[in-house]
């Protein structure tokens, strides 16, 4: 689904315009980020983004073999939410 698709069916289920739709989702956008960027941000029922350290570590270039230092970073990681995994794929019993 592309950002017009998804802003068309925000329109068509909320009764609005795609202008209003666009500036929902603008705004839901902007304020993952600047919660992410504190520590995490939790979207009910879909699950949250989690702002994660990664260590240095010791890598092998896949294409010479040699062995190369990776530097520690920050990294983003989305962990989808359980009700979520449920109504996509099933619930297991």
């Amino acid at each position: 689904m592309t950002k017009a698709e998804l802003l068309q069916a925000i329109a068509t289920e909320t009764g609005t315009d795609k202008r209003t739709a666009a500036l929902f989702l603008d705004t839901i956008i902007n304020i993952s980020y600047k919660e992410a960027k504190k520590g995490e941000f939790v979207f009910p029922g879909l699950g949250k983004l989690v702002k994660q350290k990664r260590n240095a570590r010791i890598g092998i270039n896949p294409k010479t073999g040699e062995k190369m230092k990776i530097p520690a970073k920050t990294v983003v990681k989305f962990r989808v939410a359980k009700a979520a995994k449920d109504a996509i794929l099933g619930v297991k019993k």
